[in-house]
């Protein structure tokens, strides 16, 4: 019984994180870079899963570019296990 009241907590932990999520306007001076890309592609589930219900993007827009496509590549493979899961 404990275990499914935790996974409960934890689900609705993580859609009221999910629905505080907002996305750069267009023209922001300081686009996302590494970081912020490492970041986002860790969070790929969450923020994949939250837009089916809003109008938000998993990808930031606007982005620095390859730098940022690099961190989300990187992750993205640390969330979802890299080569380890396919092993």
């Amino acid at each position: 019984m404990t275990r499914v009241f935790s996974f409960l907590s934890i689900c609705a932990l993580s859609l009221l994180l999910a629905s505080c999520a907002t996305q750069p306007p267009a023209s922001a001076f300081d686009p996302p870079g590494f970081f912020s890309g490492l970041i986002h592609g860790f969070l790929i589930l969450f923020a994949f899963l939250a837009s089916f219900f809003t109008d938000y993007r998993i990808y930031a827009y606007p982005n620095s570019g390859g730098w940022y496509d690099f961190g989300y590549l990187i992750g993205a493979a640390i969330f979802l296990g890299g080569g380890a899961s396919a092993r």
